[in-house]
Formats: C-alpha cells, sequence, structure tokens
C-alpha cells in the first residue's frame, strides 16, 4: 500500500515539475513569516505600494514551484526582501545544476519535502517569531496534583478506599484540561509540525551536494530532537486523530486527564523551546533553501528562454534583451539598453505599462532568484521603487491625488537617502489639472534624475518629452489603424510619438462628424502656435 502510494507520488512530482501550481493562495498566511520577520539587514525590503503596482501575488503564484509550506513561506520572503549575494547564488545554482543531473534524486527530495506541505506547516514560524507563554505562578498545582494522583494509585494497593482522590480529583482535571487546550491549541498544530522538520531537514542534510547550505547544522537539529522528546505525546494525537478509531483516542484523552499531561508537557516543551528561536529558524531556512533551489529548477524549466543576470554593484547600468512581462501569455519581447532615464509614451493599451511592470519583475526575479525573463540582462544592484497604480483610500477620506502625493513623497525621500535606485512610474499626477502636471512631473523627474536615480515613466503628455530631451532617453510606442481596426504591435520604438490616433479612434467608432472636425481644427491651432 506504501509503496503504491510512494509511486503514485513520485509520478505526479515528475508530472508537475515545470507547471505551475493548480491551487489557491491564502497570503495573508503565506505572508506570515515574511510579516513577523526582522528584515532590517536586508538591503531592500518592497514596499507594499510596489508589490501591487506590479501584481505581485500573481507573480508569486506563478513563480512558486514549492513543494512544502516551509518553502512557500520562505520563498515569498525571498522574493520580498532584496539582498543579492553573489556567494549565495553561486550555492544556489550549484545545487539547482545537481538536480537537474539528477532528477531522481530530486523527485526523492521532493517525495521528502511533501511531508511538510499540510496546512499546520503554515503556522510553524509561530514557535520561533512569536513570544513564548511564561508560566503562571499557579503552576506548581499541575505537579503537584499530578504527583497526588500518582502516589494514590499505588498506595490504593495497601488503601482501597485511596482511590476515591483521583475519582474526586478528575472532574476538577476536566476543567484544567480543557481550559489549557486553548493554549495548546498551537503546540498541537506546530509542534508535530516541528518534529516533521527535524525529520526531513535531518535526512536532507545527508546529502553531500544540500550540506553547503548550512555547514553547521548540526547543533541545531540537535536541538529539535531535545525538544522531541518532552512533545512526542503532541504527535501522538495528531496520528491518533487521522489513523486510529476514535476509542483509542478517547483513552488517551482520559489518561492526559487523570495526569494532567497535557499542561505539564506544554510548559515543559515552552521552557525547552524558549531560548531556541535561532537554531529552530536555522532549520526552517535550510528546507527552506532547498525547496525554493527546486522551486527555481522547475520555473525555469516551463520557460522557453530565461538567463541568469550579470549583477553590477554601484551601477546604473541596465540591459534587458528580449525582455518580457512572465504573466502576460505570448509577450512581445523588446529590448533597451540604458544608462540613462527612460521617458517613454504612447497612447493607452499600447504597451507602456506592461513593459514597464516588466522591468520591475525582471529586476525582482533577477536579484532574488538570480534568474530573469529575457535573453540576456545586465542589471544594478538597485533597490527598486514604484507609483503605478494609485486608489482612493475611502476609509481614511484620501483622494486618488493626494495618495499619489505621499507615494512620490516616499519615492522623493528615498532617493535622497540611497542613490542609484530604479524608479517605475506611470502617468504622474495625473489626478489634476494639465499646466500643473505638466510643471510637477517635469521637476519631481528631473530631481530624482539629477539624484542618480534611474527611472522609467510613462506618459501622455508630450510636453515633457521636450522639456526633458537632456536627462532623458526619449522611447515610444505606437499603433496603426487599418480598415476601422486599431492594431498594437508593442514594440518600443526610439525617439519621440510624432502623432496620436486618439482623433482618428473617435472617427472610427462613430462620433458626429462636427466633433471630429472641431478637434483636428484644435489641434492644428495649437500645432502653429
Amino acid at each position: 500500500m506504501l509503496f503504491r502510494r510512494r509511486k503514485r507520488i513520485l509520478k505526479q512530482l515528475r508530472t508537475s515539475f515545470g507547471q505551475v501550481k493548480n491551487e489557491g493562495f491564502n497570503f495573508e498566511i503565506i505572508k506570515r513569516y515574511y510579516t513577523n520577520k526582522d528584515n532590517s539587514h536586508a538591503f531592500q525590503e518592497l514596499s507594499d505600494q510596489t508589490c501591487n503596482d506590479l501584481d505581485f501575488d500573481l507573480f508569486f503564484a506563478y513563480i512558486d514551484r514549492t513543494n512544502s509550506k516551509i518553502g512557500q513561506q520562505f520563498l515569498y520572503n525571498k522574493l520580498r526582501v532584496l539582498s543579492p549575494s553573489k556567494a549565495e547564488f553561486e550555492i544556489q545554482e550549484e545545487i539547482i545544476r545537481h538536480h537537474e543531473e539528477h532528477p531522481n534524486e530530486r523527485l526523492n527530495i521532493q517525495y521528502l519535502l511533501g511531508r511538510l506541505n499540510h496546512y499546520d506547516a503554515l503556522y510553524l514560524p509561530d514557535l520561533f517569531q512569536k513570544k513564548m507563554e511564561l508560566k503562571p505562578k499557579w503552576h506548581f498545582i499541575f505537579p503537584l496534583i499530578t504527583g497526588t494522583i500518582i502516589f494514590s494509585f499505588l498506595l490504593a494497593v495497601f488503601n482501597p478506599s485511596l482511590i476515591l482522590i483521583p475519582l474526586c480529583l478528575f472532574p476538577v482535571n476536566v476543567v484544567v484540561h480543557y481550559a489549557m487546550k486553548r493554549r495548546t491549541r498551537l503546540f498541537l498544530s506546530s509542534v508535530p509540525v516541528l518534529l516533521t522538520l527535524g525529520t526531513v531537514a535531518k535526512k536532507l542534510y545527508k546529502k553531500k551536494h544540500l550540506k553547503v547550505i548550512s555547514p553547521k547544522l548540526d547543533d541545531s537539529l540537535a536541538t529539535i530532537d531535545s525538544i522531541r522528546r518532552k512533545v512526542s505525546i503532541f504527535k501522538l494525537e495528531q496520528k491518533l486523530d487521522s489513523d486510529l478509531e476514535s476509542i483509542f483516542w478517547f483513552i488517551l484523552e482520559i489518561i492526559k486527564i487523570q495526569f494532567l499531561l497535557e499542561p505539564l508537557l506544554f510548559y515543559s516543551a515552552l521552557d525547552k523551546i524558549r531560548g531556541r528561536s535561532k537554531e529552530i529558524e536555522e532549520v526552517f531556512v535550510f528546507v527552506g533553501k532547498v525547496d525554493t533551489c527546486i522551486s527555481i529548477a522547475s520555473l525555469r524549466k516551463s520557460q522557453d528562454v530565461y538567463c541568469l543576470p550579470n549583477i553590477i554593484d554601484d551601477s546604473s547600468k541596465l540591459e534587458f534583451k528580449n525582455i518580457r512581462h512572465p504573466l502576460v501569455p505570448s509577450c512581445v519581447t523588446n529590448s533597451i539598453n540604458s544608462q540613462k532615464s527612460i521617458l517613454i509614451t504612447g497612447s493607452n493599451m499600447s504597451g507602456k505599462t506592461t513593459f514597464i511592470r516588466s522591468i520591475g519583475l525582471n529586476l525582482i526575479s533577477g536579484l532574488t532568484l538570480n534568474t530573469c525573463f529575457a535573453e540576456k540582462a545586465i542589471v544594478p544592484k538597485a533597490e527598486i521603487h514604484s507609483v503605478i497604480r494609485i486608489e482612493d483610500d475611502l476609509i481614511s477620506s484620501t483622494s486618488y491625488f493626494y495618495k499619489e502625493v505621499d507615494e512620490i513623497k516616499k519615492i522623493l525621500q528615498t532617493a535622497d537617502k540611497y542613490p542609484h535606485s530604479i524608479i517605475l512610474l506611470d502617468e504622474l499626477f495625473k489626478g489634476t489639472n494639465t499646466i500643473e502636471r505638466i510643471a510637477s512631473a517635469y521637476a519631481v523627474l528631473s530631481y530624482l534624475e539629477k539624484q542618480g536615480s534611474q527611472v522609467f515613466v510613462s506618459t501622455h503628455d508630450i510636453e515633457l518629452t521636450g522639456m526633458l530631451n537632456d536627462q532623458f532617453e526619449l522611447f515610444h510606442f505606437t499603433e496603426s489603424i487599418s480598415d476601422s481596426t486599431i492594431h498594437f504591435d508593442y514594440k518600443l520604438k526610439k525617439g519621440i510619438l510624432e502623432q496620436g490616433n486618439a482623433i482618428r479612434i473617435l472617427e472610427i467608432n462613430d462620433y458626429p462628424k462636427s466633433i471630429v472636425k472641431s478637434a483636428n481644427e484644435i489641434v492644428s491651432k495649437i500645432k502653429r502656435g
């Protein structure tokens, strides 16, 4: 039975390798590890605004090919926290290459990681990230009651009437036991996962090509082994719930109530875990890194074209050859090679914003996974900031324009502190009038460029091309109209957009001829000055 089950799972793993996951994503729980982790040491932590701008959750759902909830949480944190390291990438590539050359070994590792793929594993970080509960002052009552009951049973051999003491205490123990259930609930789900984590990590650590991830993991593994002896009863209960008949669970529950085993072991386990958070997280990270390497290998297998980026420190050089947006099916590729900021013009739906987002997503995947969706990539080690998608905040009564002003201010403050940032912007200050919008956009873009940031900005305001021609490289997207049909080629073209098609689009959509004529006359007057 077990052999057939294993064979079936291995077949599924072999088939699904290189495929997008077909499952739901509860991001509130997936990002639990990230939310409670101190990432202040990192090069950069992506803001919620940038994640919203770049459809980060959809991107993660596409990237994630992990086999365990541990790996999934670790991967989420890795993508949100930019800490590019040449040494880390070298280790990662060595492991990925080994798995590519030894697919059967990779499948066995995936099978092993699958033991940590159940829902309870998502709460494991609570054991090493949250403050452990202290013993109450009245904790001494638990061993006192338990000791009294044990001695009563022993002495009842000589004095049978003493058996009444455990019977009288049983109702009290029932109240205490189920009152403590609320506190032990975390352990009933997380501690068994911790023990499984230790078992899985120990087996993975025996593999020579994985030891390089954490060469000194032995002490941390020993810590989990020492905890195992204290909390085995919690794992036993979990097994009974799923594997044995309810009658056995009932007997175990009676024994636990009679001797108050759960409160005693609960606080004993807390004592063991308290002060061992670092060691437990080291094992968590080790397993997360193993799973992430396999996830990256699976992602790469699904790509017709990808590349390993050349990451350059202290440089504004950015080059992508045939870059594409990973979430757009049959995405038209484009190339860019520049050390200057980029200003892009073009009509709606022509590809401006998609191109800017593709830059952002490829920078994130390049700086975190050492993988870009392009034929070639040279990227700077730079912070990534954006203001692309702004929404009114009805709860705080913040308008679109004020929300945009606030987000732009954050970017300006960041640019003052950290040069060489890459900033992605779309249609600055479109919530205000034309004259002030153009003036404000020019001032902000010019300031950011002078501060050393490399800006990618899209705009409909052709006036900005003339005002920023010396500071920005100019590109545009165009569309053509034939047989009353709009055709977009989504190709980035160098230079200024010479002529728009907005009025022509009104005409082919059967607007009154007087409106079309009037609009054309106004354009002609403006061009004549």
